[in-house]
């Protein structure tokens, strides 16, 4: 589903921008990884650890078809991400 800057975020099921684009990162990589750091999904998504953090909390707390549980700081936040 495309969406536009225009769409109410109700539209995306309540997530933010960030939000979808941690998803989608998320959705993409599962298949070949069961465990993300923060630092290195900041990394490539152009945001901060912090950034990464605060939303995956939203993504874990929400029902979007991925099972988010954090797993451990080390350097940085390390998440466990499964998709049933």
């Amino acid at each position: 589903m495309s969406t536009t800057a225009t769409e109410p975020v109700e539209a995306t099921n309540g997530l933010s921008e960030k939000q979808r684009r941690i998803l989608e990162y998320l959705r993409e990589r599962s298949a070949s990884r069961t465990y993300f750091k923060s630092r290195l999904i900041a990394d490539d998504l152009a945001l901060t650890p912090k950034e990464v953090g605060t939303n995956m909390v939203a993504i874990r707390d929400g029902d979007f078809g991925v099972d988010v549980e954090k797993w451990g700081y080390s350097s940085s936040t390390t998440w466990e991400v499964t998709v049933p």
